[in-house]
């Protein structure tokens, strides 16, 4: 017999299977010798009262072991000499867009002006060692994207119309905990993403599509109001043409393709708002004992704690982002004369501070009169420069104690910090635009009533935070996601304005993938 109950259990209870087998069997009054596994399908922390409890929603198997699979396979097969289509860009977009092209019976071929993600990681640790940042290879652009470096979070709001649990599913086929099924928050962590990133590339080899990597669309081939194709150069100078129709998930720091489309047809693009801060960091010690209401903290059975806070400021939003319970802060420039800051976690989120972007919405209104459709990415190189100046010029960056911020004053000194490549003492309240500024230390103001000990000197502030989403929307049919100025280009995912995070993005690729099929048809 199969049984679906919620439970309501302490943690202690929720942290391995065997306790809530025992607590199982005694709540229903069963053996517990007839309880042969449990399955977790949803999991949820309950930490509003000083009594933390976890919700369960369990599968139970009573005199009777499991023969489904605890997640569901996606077939792909053969696609070697079906019709191409091109892929730009190898985030979670781009990736899901392959594999549902496959699924489709189409030939996906990726072009990825990054490296793949294991090479990344070299590029990576020279960031912290020289100082230097590879302008094709960075925390932003290679195999993975963003997200690959960046955290691995699971967890959207998105509305869009998409399958959630087949994303999920996906990854569990290719190397995911099956946790992140069952999980609230669910979150894969950096540590572990990459393999599951290669695991993704050797299934669309291995059905016969294509994925090029230091290969970057340097022109859209268009003929007659349609997208043909696209021409392509190598890091090595090599240059071509593929054609098919095109899906655009660049990622949204893709800045050269923003110029060009921008160049290419007004129609194309448009200035789209964005929201700019800074990299909040506190001990997670200290995040533990405010989120858990105990002087313990966590203790031996909860994860780290998160947190989220929003609240409104003359007319603009100020909200927590990304927020990387036990992880740390690592810089996101994409280019020279750049500082910018992100956040990540690796699986165990064991590590002894806790960071989120805290920022402030801002809209093309916001910046001035007569913008085009460039102007708040333009807005956001001039904050990252301001940043580069304040950190000496080097991606060391410049950074303030909390409460120092609120109350207007320099730190004398600076706490450790998990920013690997250093911080500086500097006054951003001081050189950070008036409106975010103020609007920042008004939130958190509020923030610190509604957690006591969360506004405090022992939390760092790190400059600037600035890509938490495109600069631009580039234009497409809401119904067929096309291009509304040319015909056969698909823009998608978090580089065209359409999608926030891995799994809105993955979504939007999806959804990309079915138009080009009825548009091949």
């Amino acid at each position: 017999m199969i049984k679906e109950q919620q439970f309501r259990v302490t943690p202690q209870v929720a942290y391995n299977e065997q306790n809530i087998i025992e607590h199982v069997s005694r709540e229903m009054g069963i053996d517990r010798r007839t309880v042969k596994h449990v399955r977790v399908l949803k999991k949820s922390i309950d930490a509003r009262q000083r009594q933390i409890y976890v919700n369960l929603t369990l599968r139970i198997f009573i005199n009777e072991m499991p023969t489904d699979e605890e997640y569901v396979k996606t077939e792909y097969p053969d696609v070697s000499d079906a019709p191409q289509v091109i892929v730009v860009g190898a985030g979670p977009c781009g990736l899901f867009a392959a594999l549902r092209l496959i699924e489709l019976g189409l030939k996906p071929v990726i072009l990825e002006r990054g490296k793949d993600v294991r090479e990344r990681k070299k590029d990576l640790a020279m960031i912290k060692s020289q100082q230097s940042v590879d302008p094709e290879s960075n925390y932003c652009f290679g195999e993975g994207g963003a997200g690959a470096y960046s955290d691995g979070k699971l967890y959207t709001r998105s509305k869009k119309r998409g399958n959630i649990e087949k994303i999920l599913n996906v990854f569990c086929q290719f190397g995911a905990s099956t946790s992140i099924l069952s999980d609230a928050h669910p979150h894969i962590g950096t540590d572990k993403l990459p393999r599951v990133i290669e695991n993704i590339r050797k299934q669309i080899l291995a059905s016969g599509g294509e994925v090029h990597f230091q290969t970057k669309m340097t022109e859209l081939l268009i003929k007659d109001g349609e997208v043909k194709g696209v021409q392509w150069s190598m890091v090595n100078g090599q240059c071509s043409t593929f054609e098919g129709p095109v899906i655009l998930a660049t990622g949204h720091s893709a800045r050269d393709v923003y110029r060009y489309l921008a160049k290419t047809d007004s129609h194309l693009i448009e200035a789209k708002g964005i929201a700019v801060g800074v990299r909040l960091e506190h001990p997670s010690a200290l995040i533990d004992k405010i989120q858990y209401h105990s002087p313990a903290g966590r203790g031996k059975y909860l994860p780290a704690a998160e947190y989220s806070f929003v609240t409104q400021v003359d007319g603009r939003g100020v909200y927590s982002f990304c927020m990387c319970p036990g992880g740390f802060v690592i810089p996101a420039a994409t280019g020279p004369e750049q500082i910018v800051v992100n956040g990540m976690s690796p699986s165990d989120r064991n590590g002894q501070w806790s960071n989120s972007g805290m920022v402030v919405e801002v809209r093309p209104e916001d910046i001035g009169e007569g913008q085009d459709a460039l102007s708040m990415m333009r807005y956001q190189e001039e904050l990252e420069r301001m940043c580069w100046q304040q950190g000496n010029m080097k991606q060391t960056a410049p950074a303030q104690r909390m409460s120092d911020f609120v109350n207007g004053r320099l730190s004398y000194d600076l706490p450790r910090t998990s920013y690997a490549p250093g911080v500086i003492s500097s006054p951003l309240h001081f050189w950070l635009p008036k409106p975010i500024s103020k609007r920042l230390q008004e939130g958190f103001n509020a923030f610190g009533k509604q957690r006591h000990g969360f506004l405090t000197n022992e939390a760092l502030m790190i400059g600037v935070e600035t890509r938490t989403s495109a600069p631009v929307r580039i234009t497409r049919d809401p119904e067929t996601l096309c291009s509304i100025a040319v015909r056969g280009l698909y823009p998608a995912g978090e580089g065209a304005g359409y999608a926030g995070g891995i799994v809105s993005a993955a979504i939007d690729g999806e959804r990309a993938a079915d138009m080009v099929k009825e548009f091949l048809k």
